[in-house]
């Protein structure tokens, strides 16, 4: 593991894949959340929403996106997300995150984040500012 304060603009963490999503990841995330929208856990609701079936929450993707950082938080903490929506994320997509340095100001890491399905469309983009302790 590289430290975050030897990181260069334009290097990127090691990517990350997530197993299939499953029905079980989204019940659990809606019990966690507080999000009951039907649309994530019964087909049926889904589709009666114009869906093809059910869409992972998009907070669920986007927390995942804190993986990158928990084995640097002796270094620092999250400080902001900017995230952007790009695609729905169905049941049985892998989803891998990816990132890279943008900016390096005094102790502000940026980086640009994103998300994309096993057919490599992005999901999800935006950027993560990481403030390392001084």
């Amino acid at each position: 593991m590289k430290s975050l304060t030897r990181l260069q603009v334009g290097e990127a963490l090691e990517e990350i894949k997530l197993p299939p999503v499953s029905r079980m990841d989204l019940i659990k995330y809606s019990g966690a959340s507080g999000d009951f929208n039907p649309i994530h856990t019964i087909d049926q609701e889904a589709i009666k929403s114009g869906l093809p079936g059910i869409i992972a929450h998009g907070m669920w993707t986007m927390g995942h996106l804190a993986k990158f950082f928990t084995v640097y938080y002796e270094e620092g903490y999250i400080q902001d997300y900017t995230i952007r929506f790009k695609g729905m994320v169905f049941l049985n997509d892998v989803i891998t995150l990816k990132s890279s340095l943008s900016d390096l100001d005094e102790n502000k890491l940026t980086f640009d984040v994103k998300a994309l399905n096993q057919e490599n469309r992005v999901v999800l983009e935006g950027d993560i500012v990481f403030n390392l302790y001084k």
